[in-house]
């Protein structure tokens, strides 16, 4: 690159097709210029190139020569001459927002973009993550020129997206751009209403025909209103007497959510640490763990005698604090920092864990949850959360198809 060269924006759009790039090139070797930058995009099939180059001589010669290759291809071509790097107008992202929605209207997505120039932030990229099972768009956003790499006010940017996200109908996840946000290696689900659909305790009460008294407990336990220890101890009482094959009856009624196994297989090949902490029961989730591979597990156990339940836990009570603890010791054990960590609930009990973790996901969760996590999602597709995570729908389905498994089930 000379210091008396002129800097040349060529931009070309038309058809995405083989030998585009290859025909621009050609034009640009025979001038001699050098390459500052490019990038590119394809959209339904629509390319747009931008090449930035530095002509030492006859930018104006380059100019018609490149209109002519182009044309010679019916591409169309726009040039830009004297185009001058200007390093404090670099940009910088500092955060991605995802926005998922089945659908993401115009006016949605207008409301976030609107709210982010309200904070100062300025979108430096777009990219569509997921078309299916629902869609999801990925922003690369930094802070108006002049204004620093972190200028927003602190905790504004998140809570005025969610605040807009929830008005427009989506949901909306903002992480800080970097390294960290893709150095994630351990998850920890919750297993009741996050991986697995429904409460196991209901199923079980419901063999004591007390089905309607537990669900209210669990439910004021969900939201915050009852102390977990004591509402999981009203619960289990009214189980005593019951026979421990109910405990296998309704592991084998457990459906998980959708997605679940998605989501689990595609983390694993990434090197994720997977496991669950509930405030439910190791011997009807045992199963679970096993089928799914998931590598660690901790949840509660029922006392058994002679083959009946007696309506008590037995040992250290998986509960709000102990949901923590346990994430942490899964954590040490695995030798992952806790910032490199992600736990997913729907409770009251998972607001612990969730404050651990280096990203918190609230998955169609009770108000006192969505209020502290990182993220929340209300749509019941579990493998959302890899689409917050930055992760691909393409690149979960071709890692399917190599492995035979790709398949999308037809939504309602």
């Amino acid at each position: 690159m000379t210091d008396t060269g002129a800097s040349v924006l060529i931009t070309v759009t038309g058809p995405d097709r083989p030998g585009v790039s290859s025909v621009l090139f050609a034009a640009l070797t025979r001038h001699g210029v050098d390459l500052v930058d490019v990038e590119q995009v394809v959209i339904r099939g629509r390319l747009t190139l931008g090449v930035v180059v530095e002509a030492d001589h006859d930018p104006e010669g380059l100019q018609e020569a490149v209109e002519q290759a182009m044309a010679s291809i019916a591409m169309q071509v726009h040039t830009t001459l004297e185009v001058r790097d200007d390093p404090a107008a670099r940009r910088h992202s500092t955060h991605a927002v995802v926005l998922l929605g089945r659908p993401i209207t115009a006016r949605a997505f207008g409301s976030v973009a609107a709210a982010l120039a309200g904070v100062g932030a300025n979108i430096d990229s777009i990219r569509r993550v997921a078309d299916y099972p629902v869609t999801a768009l990925e922003l690369m956003v930094s802070p108006e020129p002049g204004r620093g790499s972190e200028s927003y006010p602190p905790g504004t940017l998140r809570a005025r997206l969610v605040e807009v996200a929830r008005t427009a109908g989506v949901d909306v996840a903002v992480e800080r751009a970097g390294l960290g946000r893709r150095s994630k290696r351990l998850i920890v689900f919750d297993v009741d209403s996050t991986l697995v659909q429904g409460e196991v305790i209901e199923m079980l009460a419901a063999h004591a025909g007390a089905e309607a008294e537990v669900h209210a407990v669990t439910e004021a336990a969900m939201r915050g209103e009852l102390d977990f220890t004591e509402s999981l101890r009203r619960r289990v009482a009214v189980l005593a007497g019951l026979p421990e094959t109910v405990l296998d009856d309704v592991a084998a009624q457990l459906e998980l959510t959708p997605g679940a196994r998605t989501t689990i297989r595609t983390l694993k090949r990434l090197g994720f640490r997977c496991g669950v902490v509930s405030g439910g029961f190791t011997r009807v989730i045992q199963g679970l763990v096993d089928e799914l591979g998931l590598d660690f597990c901790a949840a509660n156990e029922l006392e058994i005698v002679d083959g009946r339940l007696t309506g008590r836990v037995v040992g250290d009570v998986v509960d709000r604090p102990g949901k923590s603890v346990a994430l942490r010791r899964f954590a040490d054990d695995f030798g992952v920092p806790l910032e490199q960590c992600v736990a997913v609930g729907d409770g009251a009990n998972d607001i612990d864990m969730l404050s651990t973790a280096g990203l918190g996901v609230a998955f169609n969760a009770k108000p006192a949850l969505r209020e502290v996590a990182d993220t929340a999602l209300s749509h019941p597709y579990l493998d959302a959360v890899l689409f917050v995570l930055g992760i691909t729908r393409d690149e979960v389905e071709r890692a399917d198809a190599a492995e035979g498994l790709l398949r999308r089930v037809p939504i309602a």
